[in-house]
């Protein structure tokens, strides 16, 4: 039952979905197309605009989801008052499970236009039902990994805050969190996402605390008081260059941080940099933040911050707050089947992919075969991207964990020619080649 805020404790994910995948499969029991064998695939047309590459993130979130895709008593209970479906259909999905195979990429593997990032394989019903949750997450999550991979990248080993749980709706911000710690941030503010997937949380006060008190000194001690001077103070509530010397002054050379919220964090930071140093703190770290995003983050590179704290601009995808993948039909009793309208053509075929590299680990191409066509020729090189996720309905045992996504997207990062890095618009990273 929802609340009066109209929010809800949901325990199950199956009414996360459009009233269209229910018509599809109440048509389909009527006419008898129901348990026919399919295969579904999810993947991104194009990549967004000016992007090289896609993260593959959500994948763990899709699998939890779907064990959660049961009908209960409440949410039978809801489509049968509002009429959305039939008798008949209302008693299928009372006995729903999804009982098929799932295969797909593993987290933190980057993904081209047309990777098979993941194939369902089941019952035309049971399989079409999920589209719409399968797409939720992974176009979010996808979306928010990708642009963080970027920023990540572009930082070159400083360290990266998220914190934009302020700046998107409240369980977004805790999925962002997660895809934005698979994409090399350090550390999140969000509480939540600390607690559900054991990633690092910080964070020390906004400048609410520092009008609080009298004076900036009366705050910056409180603070110390309480954190200790290995803190990290914010010093431009007023004046920064007095706020820098009223931290020193306070917290000693020991200062931990200072952190910079607002205007040109460049010359801020060269400017504080040197005060810091004439105040004998060379070793007070300087954190900046405010609206940055990959751009800004590569633009201060050879300024001397330490670290970033970014918000708004990941948690929206950083202007692509969709992947774009779709879920499409590709097969059906064993013969591929494929959409040939001029502006969405999908290929028809259950297919896979291996991505081929250099002998120095570079990677070339992306190469798209079905499976029941010819192989491709392949070397010790070549690596095969698909790993299995679901087999007869169950979540395959040891799949790869957080930590292991965060390695793997380091992995294949380094393994991109270095003009697929680059933040400017450009072709994919790699071709994809299909056989």
């Amino acid at each position: 039952m929802a609340s009066e805020n109209g929010t809800e404790a949901v325990t199950s994910t199956a009414l996360l979905t459009d009233h269209y995948e229910l018509t599809m499969l109440s048509s389909a029991l009527a006419d008898g197309t129901a348990d026919r064998p399919c295969v579904f695939e999810v993947f991104a047309r194009r990549l967004p605009d000016g992007r090289r590459y896609g993260v593959v993130a959500g994948t763990a979130r899709v699998l939890d989801a779907i064990a959660d895709f049961k009908f209960t008593d409440a949410e039978i209970g809801q489509l049968e008052s509002t009429a959305v479906v039939d008798a008949e259909t209302l008693e299928w999905l009372a006995n729903y499970s999804f009982g098929g195979d799932i295969e797909g990429y593993p987290e933190g593997e980057l993904y081209f236009p047309n990777s098979p990032i993941l194939t369902v394989t089941g019952g035309f019903a049971e399989a079409v039902v999920l589209e719409t949750l399968v797409l939720s997450i992974l176009n979010h999550d996808s979306a928010i990994a990708s642009a963080a991979a970027r920023m990540s990248s572009a930082a070159h080993g400083r360290p990266i805050i998220e914190m934009g749980g302020r700046r998107t709706h409240e369980w977004a911000a805790v999925a962002a969190a997660r895809a934005s710690y698979l994409a090399g941030f350090a550390t999140t503010s969000n509480l939540e996402a600390g607690r559900r997937y054991g990633i690092p949380t910080r964070g020390t006060v906004a400048h609410a605390f520092m009008l609080l008190h009298a004076s900036e000194e009366e705050a910056f001690r409180a603070q110390i008081a309480k954190m200790g001077p290995d803190t990290t103070l914010l010093v431009d509530t007023y004046d920064i260059s007095t706020g820098i010397d009223t931290a020193v002054r306070v917290a000693g050379k020991e200062l931990g941080a200072i952190r910079i919220d607002s205007g040109d964090v460049g010359v801020l930071a060269r400017q504080a940099r040197e005060q810091l140093d004439s105040l004998g703190a060379r070793d007070t770290r300087i954190v900046v933040s405010g609206d940055l995003d990959e751009h800004a983050i590569a633009a201060l590179r050879a300024e001397p911050v330490d670290a970033y704290g970014v918000g708004t601009s990941v948690v929206t995808g950083s202007g692509a707050p969709t992947a774009g993948m779709v879920y499409k039909l590709v097969e059906v009793d064993g013969r591929p089947v494929a959409k040939r309208s001029a502006q969405k053509i999908s290929r028809g075929g259950r297919k896979a992919a291996i991505r081929r590299h250099k002998s120095t680990g570079t990677a070339v191409e992306e190469v798209i075969y079905t499976v029941d066509g010819p192989v491709p020729d392949s070397d010790e090189y070549d690596r095969a991207l698909q790993i299995p996720l679901v087999r007869a309905g169950q979540t395959v045992d040891d799949l790869p964990t957080l930590d292991d996504a965060r390695a793997r997207l380091r992995r294949a990062l380094v393994s991109l020619p270095w003009e697929g890095l680059k933040l400017s618009h450009g072709e994919p990273a790699i071709p994809t080649l299909f056989l």
